[in-house]
């Protein structure tokens, strides 16, 4: 057998060389190699491999090279017995060994243990997975003090909150590892749906793995010494602005209202600039930590003011079916009469209750034309659907329902399948 053979029977690989080996490099898994020819008589016994020497120049693991030419020399000393091709097989073996001797200055091919080699980052070097004990990084939108702080320490009792300027941002601190979670608004019980976050869901590919619903308790915030009639204006966010509208009329408040991008954040901007004729909407914790009087307290319209809250992360959870899960699904309808009504149907028909139905215009795709010779040309708004119902994906009924909705529609996704939040509400501590 000639070097390609050898070398084969050695690394399980096949090279390409002349019958002859020259002196010229070969790339084996990852080795970089340089046989140098030292020709060996062939000798026909009861194995049929020749022996071979070289020097080899390599770039790592020599200790392993090393134990396989020796093995492999040593098998053919035994096939040719005790005679004298026997006896100048072991010479060989021997001249092999001595040739294999200080290769770049060292005794073996073993590595050098003293080499200071760099080792090769991986994932974990840039954020390292929380062990237990650790602290996790939970992202929420806003400033110390906003709304989705406290439902971040909520779904994380033990976290480091991260503040993030906007909702986009909250996710890609996830995506980009510098946050473990992040915890968003979805839907309040009084202002509806936050579409800007129904939007990025399906944009990015971060996985709702849990939900957190928090009571919301709006006050009446101003610097120390401003009163009622001081004020010309009332700044927060526009969901907070719209659950305190006919509050703020009963309290006689003929101000401009303002929306800024969150509730803390307006408290944060008041204070800095020591605005003394601004009112902000927001928790009773921002007053606090901006040093602010509180002018009125619990002033949302309706006290049963919740936010719903979902936590993201980049891995899902597994499902199970030992407590209450939530699904979370969206999906685009086929063109066709009644698709919206059999997707539908397909929960109703295996008794899944359906918590939420929201319906989000396709940005790629916003009109669909049909062309009606008779009446003319009709334009319809092109949809997504989001769902949530209570089933948990391990549940055969959910697997069979989503099954039966791919028939109809031409996107499906989850979002994700998580415990549902069964905390009760009554008696929660106001912020």
């Amino acid at each position: 057998m000639d070097c390609e053979g050898l070398c084969s029977s050695f690394f399980g690989q096949s090279i390409q060389s002349s019958s002859v080996c020259t002196d010229r490099p070969h790339q084996l898994h990852g080795w970089s190699m340089r046989i140098a020819a030292t020709h060996i008589p062939h000798h026909r016994g009861s194995g049929d491999v020749s022996p071979w020497t070289g020097h080899l120049q390599y770039h790592r693991d020599r200790k392993n090279i090393n134990a396989a030419i020796n093995g492999r020399v040593s098998s053919q000393v035994g096939m040719e017995g005790n005679g004298h091709a026997g006896q100048q097989q072991q010479e060989q073996q021997q001249q092999q060994q001595a040739d294999l001797v200080r290769i770049n200055g060292y005794d073996s091919l073993a590595a050098p243990k003293d080499l200071n080699l760099p080792r090769p980052l991986t994932i974990s070097d840039f954020a390292p997975a929380p062990m237990h004990g650790s602290t996790l990084r939970v992202a929420y939108q806003g400033v110390p003090g906003a709304y989705s702080e406290a439902a971040a320490c909520k779904a994380y009792p033990q976290c480091e909150p991260v503040p993030c300027e906007q909702f986009e941002a909250a996710f890609q601190a996830v995506e980009l590892w510098l946050a473990d979670r992040a915890v968003l608004p979805v839907e309040n019980s009084l202002g509806g749906s936050i579409h800007r976050n129904y939007d990025l869901l399906l944009r990015h590919r971060l996985h709702i793995v849990g939900e957190v619903q928090l009571p919301v308790h709006h006050c009446l915030l101003a610097m120390p010494g401003v009163s009622k009639a001081d004020l010309k204006r009332v700044i927060s966010h526009p969901q907070a602005l719209a659950q305190c509208e006919h509050t703020l009329t009963r309290l006689g408040l003929s101000v401009a209202r303002e929306a800024v991008d969150d509730t803390a954040g307006a408290a944060q901007f008041i204070a800095e600039n020591n605005l003394r004729d601004t009112a902000a909407i927001a928790s009773s914790r921002a007053a606090d930590i901006y040093g602010m009087n509180i002018l009125a307290n619990g002033i949302q319209d309706d006290a049963g003011n919740v936010t719903r809250f979902v936590m993201l992360a980049r891995e899902p959870i597994i499902p199970r079916v030992d407590r209450p899960f939530k699904t979370s699904i969206v999906f685009a309808k086929e063109e066709a009469t009644g698709s919206l009504f059999k997707v539908l149907s397909a929960f109703a028909f295996r008794d899944i209750n359906l918590t939420k139905i929201e319906s989000r215009p396709q940005r790629k795709k916003p009109l669909r034309v049909v062309d009606d010779t008779n009446s003319g040309t009709a334009q319809y708004f092109e949809y997504l659907f989001y769902i949530d119902f209570e089933a948990s994906m391990a549940d055969k009924r959910a697997q069979n329902a989503l099954a039966e909705l791919q028939e109809f529609t031409s996107f499906l996704r989850v979002l994700g399948s998580y415990p549902m939040d069964v905390t009760p509400l009554v008696g929660s501590p106001p912020l």
